[in-house]
C-alpha cells in the first residue's frame, strides 16, 4: 500500500507580520518540505522547488523557491490556462478523508494567478468539474524572477475563511504541492510533494494528496 507523506504545519515564526508586506516575512525560520518527486514516483525532480508552509489564526502561508534554467510564461490574465506553461500549484481540502471537493491554486513565474474550486467525486476526472469563477476570498500573492540566479519564487497568503467560511478550523488537511517545469526544447517535468503515481502525469488524484497537521 502506498504510504502518503505527512507534515506538520508550524505556527508562523516570531516577528511575522503579513500586514507589513510579503517581502518582509522571515521565511528563513520556516522549515522546508522534502524535495519534490516526479509524478510517477520514479525519482526526485531535476529542477527542484523548495516548498515552505506555516500558519496563524488568519491564514495559511506558502512559499515556493524554484530553480529554473529557462524561466518563461506568456499568459497575463487571472485564470488563464497557465498550467499549459510553467507553474507551481497547491491543491487543498480540510479533513482527513480523501477529498471530493478541493481548492486549486496556481501561480506562474510572472505572477499570474489561477484559482478554482474542483469537484472530483470519483477521484479520476471522470465526473470532474472545475469552477474557475470561484475566487479565494482575500487571497494575496507575489512572484519574483531572479534571472541572474536562474530562479523564481512565489509567496501566497491563503485566508482560512476562503475555504472554511464558518466553524472550527480542521487540524488535519489533505494537500499536494506541485510544479510544472517546461524548459523549451526539452522534456517537461511534473513533480509533486506526494507523487500521484501516474504516467502521463495527472495531478487530480485526491487519494494521493498528502496529510498536513496543524502544529499547536
Amino acid at each position: 500500500m502506498n504510504q502518503l507523506p505527512e507534515a506538520a504545519i508550524p505556527p508562523v515564526p516570531s516577528g511575522w507580520d503579513a500586514s507589513a508586506g510579503l517581502d518582509s516575512l522571515p521565511w528563513q525560520d520556516v522549515p522546508s518540505l522534502p524535495p519534490l518527486i516526479l509524478a510517477d514516483g520514479s525519482r526526485p525532480a531535476q529542477q527542484q522547488a523548495d516548498v515552505r508552509i506555516c500558519y496563524d489564526a488568519a491564514a495559511l502561508y506558502v512559499r515556493f523557491d524554484c530553480h529554473d534554467k529557462d524561466i518563461w510564461g506568456t499568459f497575463t490574465q487571472r485564470d488563464d490556462p497557465i498550467y499549459d506553461e510553467e507553474v507551481v500549484e497547491i491543491f487543498l481540502a480540510g479533513g482527513a478523508d480523501t477529498p471530493t471537493d478541493y481548492a486549486e491554486i496556481e501561480i506562474s513565474p510572472n505572477g499570474v494567478l489561477f484559482d478554482a474550486w474542483v469537484q472530483n467525486p470519483t477521484g479520476d476526472r471522470v465526473q470532474m468539474v472545475v469552477d474557475t469563477a470561484w475566487d479565494w476570498p482575500g487571497i494575496r500573492w507575489q512572484a519574483e524572477i531572479v534571472e541572474s540566479e536562474d530562479r523564481w519564487r512565489v509567496v501566497l497568503v491563503l485566508p482560512w475563511v476562503g475555504i472554511v467560511p464558518s466553524g472550527p478550523l480542521p487540524t488535519i488537511w489533505r494537500a499536494n504541492f506541485y510544479r510544472i517545469e517546461r524548459p523549451r526544447g526539452e522534456a517537461p517535468e511534473f513533480s509533486c510533494w506526494s507523487p500521484t503515481l501516474t504516467n502521463p502525469a495527472d495531478f487530480h488524484r485526491p487519494a494521493q494528496f498528502g496529510v498536513l497537521r496543524i502544529e499547536g
